[in-house]
C-alpha cells in the first residue's frame, strides 16, 4: 500500500480555514484543480456516506465518498470510489491543528491507496504536490487576501 502526507502552516484562525474546508461540496470554491462538485442523491454534504462528483479541471471526474466529519478534531475522512487513476483502495485524511504561537492553523492531509507495481512512487508524488500542496497554497492565498 502506498501512502503520501503533505503538511503545511495557513496564516489564518482554526475557525477560519475550517469553516472552508468542513463544506465537502465547496472543493472548487478554494481549491484551482477542482472545477465543480455535485452532491450526489443521499445524504448531504456535512452528512457521513454523502457522495460527492468532482469535476477537474482537465475534465476528468472523481467520486467521493465521506467517511467522517469531525468538528471536534477538525478533520474530514473521504475514499475515493471511482477515478481515473490506476489507484484502489484510496482514503484520505484532511486534519487541521491549532497552531499557538500566532493565529495559525497546521494542516495535513495523507492518503493511503494500491496501485500498480511500478507506478504507486509516481501517482504519490503527483498527488502530494498537485492536489495536497496545491490545495494548501490556494488556501494561503487566499487566506492572505484577508477572507
Amino acid at each position: 500500500m502506498a501512502s503520501v502526507t503533505v503538511s503545511s502552516i495557513i496564516e489564518a484562525p482554526i475557525d477560519a480555514v475550517w469553516e472552508v474546508i468542513r463544506d465537502f461540496d465547496g472543493l472548487p470554491g478554494w481549491h484551482p484543480r477542482m472545477v465543480e462538485s455535485v452532491i450526489e442523491a443521499g445524504p448531504v454534504a456535512d452528512r457521513v456516506g454523502c457522495v460527492r462528483r468532482l469535476t477537474l479541471v482537465n475534465g476528468a471526474v472523481l467520486r467521493e465518498r465521506l467517511l467522517a466529519l469531525s468538528d471536534h478534531d477538525h478533520s474530514i475522512r473521504y475514499a475515493i470510489e471511482e477515478t481515473p487513476q490506476p489507484i484502489s483502495n484510496h482514503v484520505a485524511t484532511l486534519r487541521l491543528a491549532r497552531v499557538t504561537d500566532g493565529e495559525r492553523t497546521f494542516v495535513e492531509w495523507s492518503a493511503t491507496f494500491d496501485a500498480p507495481s511500478g507506478e504507486a512512487e509516481k501517482i504519490a508524488a503527483a498527488m502530494g504536490e498537485n492536489v495536497f500542496q496545491g490545495g494548501f497554497n490556494a488556501l494561503k492565498q487566499r487566506f492572505s487576501r484577508g477572507a
